[in-house]
């Protein structure tokens, strides 16, 4: 027999957490729960506002067509619905069919945001390959470019992730290479989309060797994963790209090429989070995934991260919007 609810959940945000200068002061997403006989399955919809291409209410008008049609039996074609949808649908179906392993990669690449020795601690509790994480492009390029460069220099194992979300202009670009000693550059395992466009970003990586990869671009129309110079991998948001099927289409294309493919979350609850970790230690378990968004939080729902200590709120206690 199956059956279906929706839930609508508000968590309260950090003071600090902004998005394009917007300051977001709570979390609004709704969650589908499926059951059919004794099994049970659960998906987050959450767009993310200033980012997702829907808002939350023609999310919920997806959402409430597509449910229906699965308690109606009809054939689904998730990736007809808005991304967020066809995520947090796709995975309540894959618990549902007991599809989705329990294990997960709750490894964090730290953030590198003042004291070297603050970082060094963190990287010490790290397994593996040491790698930490810059944004870059919300400042002056050249600055950006020497705190990389003091990082790399000051400590010798380090590997760095950056950010750029295509803040700069090529000449920006340039101006943050130029701070970066040639010898160090090799260690910066990829900088996401530094320039404004694709072709610029490209521009840039050929002629200062650093490696770069695609985030915004992956979720352009006609995107398709291809070989190109200087690209080490593509960052794969499953809220903003779709269904689970799309996203691990998009991991077994770049894995065939050779990139790195990393999972990455877009502000989810605890509830998500946990389900793309479980996800990244499934189908890219040699790659530390982007999820470390939960102290962004104040509170977590239904699902606890590992060694989180914020209150935990229950489905329970939300509001249910729909149920058949």
């Amino acid at each position: 027999m199956k059956a279906a609810k929706i839930y609508q959940y508000q968590l309260p945000m950090d003071s600090g957490v902004i998005l394009r200068e917007q300051r977001l002061q709570q979390r609004d997403g709704l969650i589908i729960e499926l059951r059919d006989g004794t099994q049970c399955g659960k998906g987050e919809i959450a767009p993310l506002p200033e980012f997702s291409q829907e808002t939350l209410e023609q999310a919920r008008e997806d959402l409430l067509s597509l449910t229906q049609a699965w308690l109606n039996g009809e054939e689904l074609d998730l990736d007809a619905n808005c991304p967020s949808v066809a995520f947090g649908f796709s995975m309540a179906l894959l618990e549902l069919e007991g599809g989705l392993p329990q294990e997960g990669n709750y490894q964090a690449a730290p953030l590198c945001s003042g004291d070297p020795d603050d970082l060094v601690v963190k990287l010490n509790e790290m397994s593996g390959k040491k790698i930490a994480k810059i944004k870059v492009g919300l400042y002056e390029a050249i600055r950006d470019g020497m705190v990389a460069n003091m990082f790399l220099e000051l400590i010798p194992d380090l590997s760095l992730r950056l950010d750029a979300n295509r803040n700069w202009t090529p000449k920006k670009a340039e101006q943050f290479a130029n701070y970066v000693s040639p010898q160090f550059r090799s260690r910066i395992e990829f900088l996401e989309e530094p320039c404004h466009t694709p072709e610029e970003s490209l521009a840039f990586s050929q002629a200062t060797g650093i490696a770069i990869a695609w985030d915004e671009t992956v979720r352009d129309d006609g995107f398709g994963v291809s070989a190109q110079e200087g690209v080490k991998a593509i960052v794969i948001k499953p809220t903003m790209v779709g269904s689970i099927e799309k996203c691990l289409a998009l991991v077994e294309e770049a894995h065939q090429l050779g990139m790195q493919a990393v999972i990455s979350s877009s502000l989810e609850s605890s509830l998500a989070l946990t389900q793309l970790a479980r996800l990244a230690a499934w189908k890219t378990p040699d790659t530390i995934p982007g999820l470390d968004t939960i102290d962004l939080f104040k509170m977590q729902l239904d699902t606890p991260w590992p060694n989180c200590q914020l209150p935990l709120n229950t489905l329970s206690e939300l509001k249910i919007v729909w149920e058949n």
